[in-house]
């Protein structure tokens, strides 16, 4: 079950990349040039999703793209909390104790309140640049890419024993 637990982490990693994430982790078992062209193809990709949903006018784009460069390298730190609590999980899931349950649960709701915080502290800077309606927009396309992300997670990482 363990290795089940590391294929799915792998496996996760990929759908993480799709919010934003570079995982030198993964570039060990693949030679670094390839890695990168593979992350930079994903984070082009939601790039470009974004953009055929925003329309946004040349004046709007001056403004969102170097917000959105750096909202998505905080959410990139974010995720790589995410994924190395779900490594935690993985490592401890054969042996889990109370007390490591109680230690996930609680790292887990910590990186639930910074989310929130991370958009609490955005939102108001796209509102700025975009207004209210297109903001909404954006952070409706970031829901959706992690619903995606948090639906994959859901299905492929089993219920504590």
């Amino acid at each position: 079950m363990k290795a089940k637990i590391k294929a799915i982490v792998l496996a996760l990693t990929i759908g993480i990349f799709l919010a934003g994430v570079t995982m030198p982790a993964l570039a060990e078992d693949k030679p670094a040039d390839t890695m990168q062209i593979v992350k930079d193809k994903i984070k082009a990709d939601k790039k470009l999703f974004v953009a055929e949903n925003m329309q946004l006018t040349e004046k709007e784009a001056k403004g969102f793209w170097p917000l959105y460069d750096s909202f998505q390298k905080d959410l990139a730190k974010h995720n790589e909390k995410l994924l190395k609590l779900i490594d935690d999980y993985a490592q401890n899931y054969e042996t889990m104790t109370d007390q490591k349950a109680q230690a996930l649960t609680k790292d887990y709701l910590a990186l639930e309140t910074a989310r929130l915080k991370l958009l609490q502290t955005y939102v108001p800077k796209f509102s700025k640049v975009l207004g209210n309606i297109k903001a909404a927009r954006y952070l409706q396309l970031e829901n959706k890419i992690n619903s995606v992300l948090r639906f994959e997670l859901a299905g492929n990482i089993p219920l504590v024993k």
